[in-house]
């Protein structure tokens, strides 16, 4: 018996190919993922890729040596935080010493106080205070160096420029948000350092990505991020900025705390421009494999998810960003009606500090297409469209 001959009906390929039925195995779009050992492979590079970049003091040499204006505030901040650190080792190995040794004689008991109140801090303090117009000025140049122009534009968001009162309401409230994040991150900092047994090494690694943020931060700003999009650029990327910190935080944690931000300080601009020239790595962290290394492979496989058992994102910044919103809420107390800054609306950076950082905000990062699918980020959860 012949088995029949099915033939397809006529004018049936003359239907687009969009309306035909197809069959995909739903395999197809379930996400792919790296092994373990090759997700901290790449771990392993992104580290040494860190260090490279905290060593690159080649770059800050040519560029203070050919520029006027950088080499005219990095000598100003060398001289100031030179004299800060000699007046904190003088108290240090001099006058400490001396009113120990000394304790009956109320001179010799007082000279300490007499000298950090009259002495000690106004030069810390002006330090500090100096520190940060010169960073800032150095962080411009750099930046115009680099790329042209310098543009701390608010956000892809503002479709109009503000007006002079709210604009002097974002720079209030985007500077005291980084004044208190500043001194919340310095508090936490001592609290992990009282935890049993390994509150020296806590502390130690946290301070590592706090300076790696302090150093990348006006790049950051530069670019129009805001904070929430700040901590979750250094919280997916985690190895890099660690080990990019590791120096400095090695450097400063060897004396008293005001020698050890004196010496920060010292080196600071250094870093700054160090940053500026950075590429931190992975430019995708859900998709962290560079395109060469995935020629060949299938269109299913164009992305590739580390694994599951590494963590993309650490919630390393989550305590002081808790923190932080818990101090700008007590001190907005009775200065403003909800959704109202001081006597009007209420400012949108304030709107955009304020908010969580698990909130979303921030810009998407597109992945590319599996499986007809298309995979997006947004503050580390991952959608689909």
């Amino acid at each position: 018996m012949a088995r029949p001959i099915l033939r397809s009906q006529p004018g049936a390929d003359r239907f687009p190919p969009i309306l035909q039925m197809q069959y995909v195995s739903s395999r197809a779009s379930y996400p792919t993922f790296l092994s373990v050992q090759d997700t901290l492979l790449l771990h392993a590079q992104w580290a040494l890729r860190g260090l490279v970049d905290s060593f690159r003091w080649d770059i800050v040499i040519r560029l203070v040596g050919s520029d006027p204006e950088i080499r005219a505030n990095v000598l100003k901040s060398i001289l100031l935080n030179s004299i800060s650190l000699l007046s904190i080792y003088v108290f240090d190995v001099l006058l400490h010493p001396l009113a120990k040794d000394q304790p009956q004689k109320w001179l010799h008991r007082n000279v300490g106080w007499f000298y950090q109140i009259l002495w000690l801090l106004p030069v810390v303090g002006a330090s500090l205070y100096l520190n940060a117009s010169w960073c800032t000025l150095i962080a411009k140049r750099t930046y115009t160096l680099q790329h042209g122009r310098y543009s701390a534009y608010p956000g892809p968001s503002t479709a109009n420029p503000p007006n002079a009162y709210i604009a002097f309401l974002n720079s209030m409230a985007n500077s005291a948000y980084r004044g208190v994040m500043i001194i919340t991150s310095v508090v936490l900092s001592f609290a992990l350092s009282y935890i049993p047994v390994v509150g020296s090494a806590a502390e130690f690694v946290f301070l590592c990505w706090v300076d790696a943020y302090y150093c990348f931060e006006f790049i950051w700003i530069a670019r129009g991020l805001s904070l929430t999009r700040r901590v979750r650029h250094l919280e997916e990327r985690w190895t890099y900025y660690f080990v990019f910190g590791l120096p400095a935080a090695t450097m400063c944690m060897w004396g008293s705390t005001l020698a050890n931000a004196a010496l920060f300080a010292l080196f600071y601009p250094g870093y700054i421009i160090m940053a500026m020239h950075a590429r931190p790595v992975p430019y995708d962290p859900y998709n962290p494999l560079p395109p060469a290394s995935q020629s060949g492979q299938g269109a299913q496989q164009s992305v590739l998810h580390p694994s599951p058992y590494v963590p993309i994102r650490l919630p390393i910044f989550r305590p002081v960003i808790f923190i932080n919103d818990c101090v700008v809420r007590v001190l907005s107390l009775g200065t403003r009606r909800p959704g109202e800054g001081w006597g009007g609306p209420r400012p949108r950076a304030w709107n955009e500090n304020a908010d969580s950082v698990e909130e979303g905000e921030g810009e998407d990062i597109p992945l590319r297409p599996v499986g007809g699918i298309r995979i997006r980020e947004q503050a580390g959860d991952r959608k689909s469209d």
